[in-house]
């Protein structure tokens, strides 16, 4: 990766007024076919490490319908560079004006071809699943391993949707995306307008927590292959009084009411002036 991929003030600017950002292709065509033929092997149930993602749906080797699993770089260490990579973290950070990032957790993400409704994302805000967080500055870094659109159900964000506060509506398997739209303009008196996250491969878009996203059915022939990276600003703190789903991280070390967020569960991407922060990278295979 190149240090002239980074986001420019412009861009900056863009974020801070729309709620996403799209980058130039950040991987080459080499590094992709690897994580490509890596995500495969997860999808289908083979896990490098030996160890189990947190969690799937549906089943190892089903891909009739939407796959997502969760903590997929627990499973493959390709998988891990990728998702821990420190340029996504240099990014994250600039765009969210701040001086670190951490991981929150990952979703690798498998839309099958021709899945009609099925492949469907309901309009959400990733914010209204993290309540525990005590910050609204959380970012989600979505990498597209293969050339995504619309017709294989590209992601699409409301621009500037961050800026409506949050709307309740968490429904991540909702399949009536069109009743939902109906609601969200009632709710906001705003238009509800998407603009889709057209990608090459490589490429990957940016968008912040309250920012409403999902994505439409794919048509096409071609499956719809990415990773969602969600990352938090570090120093983040736990909020023990926050009405939330038990989010799957938090289950993993229980932590008590303003504890930061640290340690090997939320590990380091990027941290200004400490070069060495990210040991994953450090490491080669």
């Amino acid at each position: 990766m190149e240090r002239n991929d980074l986001p420019s003030a412009k861009d900056i600017t863009f974020y801070q007024q729309n709620g996403y950002w799209l980058s130039p292709k950040l991987f080459d065509d080499k590094e992709l076919e690897v994580f490509r033929n890596h995500h495969a092997a997860v999808v289908a149930g083979q896990y490098e490490t030996k160890r189990p993602p947190l969690n799937r749906e549906p089943d190892a080797g089903d891909v009739s319908r939407l796959v997502q699993i969760n903590n997929a770089y627990w499973t493959d260490a390709t998988i891990a560079r990728l998702v821990l990579h420190p340029t996504i973290g240099k990014i994250a950070a600039r765009l969210a004006g701040v001086k670190g990032i951490r991981l929150w957790h990952d979703q690798l993400l498998y839309k099958p071809p021709q899945s009609g409704k099925a492949g469907n994302i309901g309009w959400h805000q990733d914010r209204g699943y993290w309540l525990w967080l005590d910050n609204e500055n959380a970012l989600t870094a979505w990498v597209a391993l293969d050339d995504v659109d619309e017709e294989n159900g590209c992601m699409e964000v409301v621009p500037g949707s961050h800026r409506w506060g949050l709307l309740g509506e968490d429904h991540f398997y909702q399949q009536d995306i069109e009743q939902q739209t109906k609601r969200i303009e009632e709710k906001t008196g705003q238009p509800f307008k998407t603009q889709p996250c057209v990608l090459p491969a490589g490429c990957v878009s940016f968008h912040h927590c309250l920012t409403v996203h999902g994505s439409r059915a794919n048509v096409s022939d071609r499956p719809r292959i990415s990773i969602a990276i969600h990352l938090i600003p570090d120093g983040t703190r736990y909020k023990a009084d926050a009405v939330s789903e038990d989010h799957t991280n938090n289950t993993l070390r229980q932590p008590n009411d303003g504890d930061t967020y640290a340690g090997p569960y939320f590990p380091v991407l990027f941290r200004e002036d400490d070069p060495n922060a990210n040991i994953w990278m450090s490491v080669k295979s």
